[in-house]
């Protein structure tokens, strides 16, 4: 339930400086004295109907998000501190300013399903990575109309700063379609009602979610009163939303060329140091040139550490400081609106952090850090490509030294090395070369097969990526390793050493791909590049069906599913004769595909909580064998239920008995 507390009326705090200057006044024999700065006016806008937006079955987007972040604001004494502005519904003339009427009538439309029909729509909408229910409608409204409230209170001069606590989120919506837990893009069409008021055209968005913000960039592509700033997860193309929309060479088009700023991260683990460093060669300085007449904050805080899907390591601190920096802009106009978040200690505490620096508060001290080697290349090559249009921009500042780069070897290079040498004493495994020089750049020495592959009637292929590393540091303020303390989790050689013993013939397939110039690629349909595609079906042609294996059983862990799936799907006519095993390992994120032509075959193995049980009845038909798991982990849950993956393989390719009783046998034992 919502609770009002009283906020501070800005009058009493015009009466105590009229009061204090009067008094100076008729102390004329005392020295002046300076009345008490006050406070700068914060507001909020809060409304628990945003939480009747669920999902029955759970999801990350869940409607305690905002509870927890007004709680912790509550407890932090910071509502008394913070005006509450009415939120209502935004209407439609107002959505239409951003969005078609195609995509307003989508959403309205929800409100009509019934169970059914949210039921069997549920395919569609989690192709979008959505999900409805009949409260959707109001919820989106109300979030969009919140966000237009507290930017019209700015416009209006009732506050100076305000935080939205609102939900769905809404960066990803695009003009023309919903998508990525957002229906209604709430921060763009804030700005197209604001920008409407002559004092409020220059307006910046700086978007730290860790997802980039591919709605609010495409809203105002070509727009050059709206700078937007992002820091996102990029993995060339790679992170959700994929594609290259979000890359550093995304800067906008005609007149708003130069107005949109991709920062994109291309690995996880980015944390403060990285994220400050961005700020202070890149955010900033094109920040102030720009000179907006207001700062908006697509605030979501998946980023956060702590959120397992964004997997990077920004504390509130490493927020806060960010809140400050932006602070200084527009003559301290700001707006934070909260888009993503999945954690709910992450999102609350980082939400808090950001909220103290709103109210006045110092943000608190940060330990002395070094941007990371990632950071630094990514900010320098960014830097490059911003100076075309900005002249605060000198890529030479922040050129990474590269005086070591001929003589370094990266770690997992030297890991797969190690993993190779290993795999031959221990095994004999022998790897296994490709023609074309791209598989060969990006796969070479990754793709290993015991020496009778050619003759053995049963064959394991082992889909996987690359191990954990596992780090201790010296020192958290530096961030040095302690490299005698620091190792590599291999979880395979358990599974391999069962499958080699068993007397089957054994492909290993490791897809984590060297870093090698990137090439324009064709894509699946989800931008996703498909090197396992490659990978999978070359191994087919030119060496699997080659074989003399009749049975084939096919192991895939995490991302490595989705080459297996691809393959089946390829080459279904050929694996339908011989494969008889499909195993799939997946942890929360990884949706787990369905050989159509084999569900009698399959098995997979995934968490309890994983979306894609929601309805356990219709995907046990869509597999053989299902286990569910307590276990959330990848790494854990190919430990934990090795033996039921082995039996499964086991049983479907046939007893074979192990070598070393084969070789006792020959021997007369």
């Amino acid at each position: 339930m919502d609770v009002d507390v009283p906020s501070a009326k800005p009058a009493s705090a015009a009466h105590k400086r009229a009061k204090a200057v009067t008094s100076e006044r008729r102390a004329s024999s005392l020295p002046p004295k300076n009345p008490r700065p006050t406070l700068p006016v914060v507001g909020y806008v809060y409304d628990s109907r945003m939480m009747g937006h669920s999902c029955i079955s759970g999801h990350p987007e869940q409607p305690e998000r905002i509870k927890r972040i007004f709680d912790a604001f509550r407890d932090a004494g910071l509502i008394s501190k913070m005006r509450k502005i009415p939120i209502r519904e935004a209407e439609r003339d107002e959505v239409l300013m951003v969005h078609s009427e195609t995509l307003w009538d989508k959403v309205m439309a929800v409100g009509d399903m019934s169970t059914q029909d949210i039921v069997d729509s549920e395919q569609y909408y989690q192709d979008l990575s959505l999900y409805v229910s009949p409260s959707t409608p109001e919820a989106a409204r109300l979030s969009c109309g919140g966000v237009i409230e507290v930017a019209m209170a700015i416009v209006r001069g009732d506050v100076e700063k305000a935080f939205a606590i609102v939900r769905p989120p809404g960066h990803h919506s695009e003009p023309d379609e919903h998508m990525g837990f957002c229906f209604f893009n709430n921060v763009a069409v804030a700005i197209k009602v604001i920008q409407m008021w002559p004092a409020f055209k220059k307006i910046m968005i700086l978007d730290w979610d860790v997802h980039h913000g591919n709605g609010t960039q495409k809203a105002f592509y070509d727009d050059p009163d709206v700078l937007y700033v992002s820091l996102h997860r990029y993995e060339n193309g790679q992170f959700y939303p994929n594609g290259p929309f979000g890359s550093l060479k995304s800067c906008g088009d005609g007149p708003g060329l130069g107005c949109s700023v991709n920062i994109p991260w291309p690995t996880k683990g980015m944390g403060d140091a990285d994220y400050i460093y961005a700020f202070q060669r890149i955010v900033m300085p094109i920040a102030m040139e720009f000179a907006p007449d207001l700062v908006i904050i697509s605030a979501g805080f998946d980023a956060a550490k702590g959120d397992d899907l964004g997997e990077c390591e920004v504390t509130p601190a490493g927020y806060a400081h960010m809140t400050h920096m932006l602070a200084g802009l527009a003559r301290g106009k700001m707006l934070v609106a909260l888009e993503g978040g999945y954690c709910l200690d992450a999102i609350s505490s980082s939400a808090t952090a950001v909220a103290k620096v709103l109210v006045g508060e110092a943000p608190p001290e940060l330990p002395p850090m070094v941007a990371s080697d990632i950071a630094t290349e990514t900010i320098y090559q960014v830097a490059v490509e911003q100076s075309k249009y900005w002249k605060c921009m000198d890529p030479k500042a922040v050129e990474p030294q590269e005086e070591l780069q001929e003589l370094a070897v990266s770690i997992p290079e030297l890991l797969k090395a190690h993993r190779q040498n290993y795999l031959f004493k221990t095994h004999k495994m022998l790897q296994v070369p490709f023609v074309t020089q791209e598989l060969t750049d990006r796969f070479f020495s990754q793709v290993t097969c015991t020496p009778d592959i050619m003759d053995n009637e049963t064959l394991v292929v082992f889909v996987h990526e690359f191990g954990n590393l596992r780090v201790e540091l010296e020192s958290v303020l530096m961030c040095n390793p302690r490299e005698e303390h620091s190792y590599m989790v291999d979880f395979s050689r358990q599974l391999i050493e069962q499958v080699v013993g068993a007397g089957h013939a054994l492909l290993d397939v490791n897809l984590y791909p060297k870093p090698v110039a990137q090439q324009t690629r064709r894509r699946h349909h989800d931008g996703k590049e498909d090197w396992s595609t490659d990978v999978m079906t070359y191994l087919w042609d030119n060496y699997i069906q080659l074989t003399n294996a009749r049975k084939v059983a096919l192991i895939g862990h995490g991302p490595g599913c989705a080459g297996i799936i691809d393959l089946l799907q390829n080459r279904s006519a050929n694996c339908v004769r011989h494969v008889q095993a499909v195993v799939q390992v997946v942890g929360n994120y990884t949706v787990p595909g369905v050989p159509r032509e084999l569900p009698e075959h399959s098995m997979v193995v995934l968490p309890k909580e994983h979306r894609a049980i929601q309805d356990q009845q219709k995907f046990t038909k869509r597999h053989g064998k299902i286990v569910i798991s307590d276990e959330s982990k990848p790494i854990l849950l190919i430990t934990k239920h090795l033996p039921s993956i082995l039996h499964f393989v086991q049983k479907r390719l046939g007893n074979t008995e192990s070598k070393e009783n084969q070789e006792n046998q020959s021997n007369g034992a």
